[in-house]
């Protein structure tokens, strides 16, 4: 089923952004971010939760970005928007015509 989709909603400009791992020199790393891509997608909030985490309230904000389709988006990278960060959870092709993907993100995160 192809999924009808009108990329004149793709408003946001956001950036694609790769973990690059910078050893400590004691078996650990420093986490640094890079950016990979500039593109224009669709941000539409999914869901927001409280969770109790060691006596704290913790709210986690997902969202559904719309981008157009292309190979180097995965799983473990973020997407940023100025100050927002969405950390990329999963990745789908939505109807499997290499024309869109969908990330499910976790603002806040990453």
């Amino acid at each position: 089923m192809v999924v009808f989709f009108d990329p004149g909603q793709m408003t946001a400009r956001l950036l694609l952004e790769g973990p690059v791992r910078i050893p400590d020199g004691q078996g650990g790393a420093t986490v640094n971010w890079t950016e990979t891509a500039a593109m224009w997608a669709k941000v539409e909030p999914v869901s927001a939760s409280l969770a109790e985490r060691a006596g704290a309230e913790i709210g986690t904000i997902t969202h559904r970005i719309w981008l157009r389709f292309r190979s180097d988006v995965s799983a473990g990278q973020r997407l940023r928007k100025g100050a927002r960060l969405f950390a990329v959870k999963l990745v789908q092709d939505p109807d499997e015509t290499g024309r869109y993907l969908t990330c499910l993100c976790e603002e806040g995160a990453g």
